[in-house]
């Protein structure tokens, strides 16, 4: 626990090794750093036309826009706090208005541009890609749209009706893959201001709906902790971001247990590696490598810091 609370070793490893993106982040949560810094730094990954690329999310290099890449440069927009009257968010929300499927209530998950640049397998396009990703990132990025525009507009509407077939997709599923899981978790978290509306609209409750994503989450976590360490794993710290998370009394011992794990799997410079790789593209898969370590040393302290490991 000692080595947890010595932050500036980790400062400097991200200082040395990452991204700028993360390195604001990581002053931001850890050293009140400034919030433009963390703007600023994202607003390199946009485009013209509003979305994002660039290989913000490191696994799939397109510099073009794509859904996906806009859904984790959302993320860090919901993280500082943004506001809708922000003109990056403004680009970002007409963005996401355009490449919307009425027909499915969804955004495409995966680009055909992402075949023509380094990326991991999982991110290769092919015909009919998009029934193995479902409403992952789709029903974060309706949220998006409920936070972030005006309540009349075509965003505010596009918004609702893709969380309407979300919800109707959600409550058909005996199990869910872990990503879209966390996506649900965040359109609850997010769309909780909204609750009231949401219950005009949609024919299922606010706690329903939120029950059933804590219950898909619970079914999905690996419980054997004797198997975590081989390989990409659902353990529960990616379902439960804090001691108050409801999960946490279902799971018991379990939460001590990952945070055991994390404490164990830590590298002597206080980061963890990723479990994954690519299986192509090697010298690409060490940068992103490199990137993604940055990524899960900011998230990962930021839980650490929720369960009170830091001081």
């Amino acid at each position: 626990m000692k080595k947890l609370i010595q932050l500036e070793n980790v400062k400097r490893f991200l200082q040395l090794n990452c991204r700028e993106l993360e390195n604001a982040r990581f002053n931001l949560i850890f050293y009140d750093g400034d919030k433009e810094q963390v703007r600023n730094s994202l607003q390199r990954y946009q485009n013209e036309d509003g979305g994002f690329g660039h290989g913000i999310e490191p696994d799939f290099w397109a510099p073009t826009s794509s859904p996906m890449a806009t859904w984790a440069a959302g993320q860090i927009l919901m993280e500082i706090g943004a506001e809708k009257t922000d003109p990056m968010v403004e680009a970002m929300v007409g963005y996401l208005v355009s490449t919307f499927h009425r027909d499915t209530g969804m955004w495409d998950a995966v680009m055909p541009a992402n075949n023509q640049y380094p990326h991991a397998p999982w991110w290769h396009w092919s015909e009919g890609v998009q029934e193995n990703w479902a409403f992952n990132p789709g029903v974060e990025l309706a949220a998006f749209l409920i936070n972030w525009s005006d309540e009349n507009s075509e965003a505010f509407r596009i918004g609702w009706d893709s969380i309407d077939k979300a919800v109707s997709h959600l409550m058909n599923q005996a199990e869910m893959d872990r990503h879209e899981i966390n996506n649900y978790q965040a359109f609850i978290k997010i769309i909780e201001p909204f609750k009231s509306e949401l219950e005009r609209k949609i024919t299922h409750s606010y706690d329903a709906i939120s029950e059933k994503v804590l219950s898909l989450a619970y079914e999905c976590i690996n419980k054997d902790v004797s198997s975590w360490n081989s390989g990409y794993e659902p353990l529960p710290l990616d379902f439960v971001d804090s001691p108050s998370h409801p999960l946490c009394e279902r799971l018991g011992t379990l939460i001590e247990q990952n945070l055991a794990f994390y404490l164990n799997q830590m590298t002597d410079e206080g980061v963890w590696d990723v479990p994954w790789s690519w299986g192509a593209y090697p010298a690409e898969f060490e940068v992103a490598k490199m990137q993604w370590t940055g990524i899960l040393a900011v998230n990962r302290y930021k839980q650490l810091m929720e369960f009170g490991y830091l001081e």
